[in-house]
């Protein structure tokens, strides 16, 4: 590694206005990336999906141009021009832009740069939270999981298990040196978690003959639980359902939201996984003394 790397990781460790700011800098970065996981990875399941399809039909797959994260190049969705560097600069080119394409001035998403600026503005708390180590680099990838999560279920109602196991993975690895948690509350946290959600939903399916929620958010509280141990399962939960109730009465009875539309569960869990993230001590001391 040339010198000059570890002479900037020597500043990073002795300045933690440097740390953070940087930190800031990269969550920027990423969750411009992190916008094209949100809009591309429901389409790449949609389009595998289709030719598994195909196959159990006993027909040939179709012949489909190559997409994926990183083909094709970003464009404009009405005039297909392509979006530059200096387009592509989190937050300030569209600001610059106006929040409109620069060719066709079709207007972009406010989304874009809220999907950024959320995620520079999480990286700097965890990195002022944790300070320089590996907890807060551990959880800028919890960030970026629950914030892509988030985005996606909002919009299509799916948590894909690309991010959800990868997720749960990780977070057994890191806690195999007591990371967040020791290893036996990480390896309990993901099976209670997993195991509560799937009694929950086959209990309201029994009762109601509906279900109630997916299998994605069965492997995100899992995952959480792998990360954070069984200890703060019930605080993810508890605050979960509460923000889900309140902005689903909300949503109900200010814009006529209809009780039989489906309200996704993914965001309340990253919001309560966030929680535990920050707050994890605070809230299992509340209830575990």
């Amino acid at each position: 590694m040339p010198d000059f790397i570890f002479a900037f990781l020597a500043e990073l460790q002795a300045s933690p206005a440097l740390f953070i700011s940087t930190s800031v800098l990269l969550g920027l970065m990423t969750g411009s990336f992190l916008n094209v996981v949100i809009h591309r990875l429901p389409r790449m399941m949609e389009l595998a999906w289709a030719q598994e399809r195909l196959e159990a039909e006993g027909q040939a797959p179709v012949e489909q141009a190559r997409y994926n994260l990183v083909t094709p190049r970003s464009a404009c969705p009405k005039c297909q021009h392509a979006i530059g560097a200096l387009e592509n600069i989190p937050v300030i080119s569209y600001l610059v832009l106006g929040g409109k394409c620069r060719h066709c001035r079709t207007p972009i998403s406010p989304r874009y740069p809220l999907v950024e600026a959320l995620t520079g503005l999480l990286f700097g708390l965890a990195s002022w939270h944790f300070g320089y180590s590996s907890m807060a680099i551990a959880s800028w990838v919890i960030i970026l999981a629950l914030v892509a999560l988030t985005f996606i279920d909002l919009d299509t109602y799916l948590l894909p298990d690309d991010i959800t196991l990868p997720l749960l993975w990780l977070g057994l690895l890191y806690n195999l040196n007591n990371g967040f948690t020791d290893l036996n509350s990480a390896v309990i946290g993901a099976a209670l978690g997993y195991l509560i959600l799937w009694a929950v939903y086959w209990l309201f399916k029994l009762v109601t003959g509906k279900e109630g929620m997916g299998y994605g958010d069965f492997k995100l509280l899992a995952a959480l639980g792998a990360w954070f141990g069984w200890q703060l399962l019930p605080a993810v939960i508890l605050l979960s359902s509460i923000a889900g109730s309140i902005i689903g009465i909300l949503l109900i009875v200010l814009s006529k939201h209809g009780r039989e539309k489906p309200i996704p569960f993914g965001p309340y869990l990253a919001l309560g996984g966030i929680a535990a993230l920050f707050f994890g001590q605070q809230l299992s001391q509340l209830y575990l003394g």
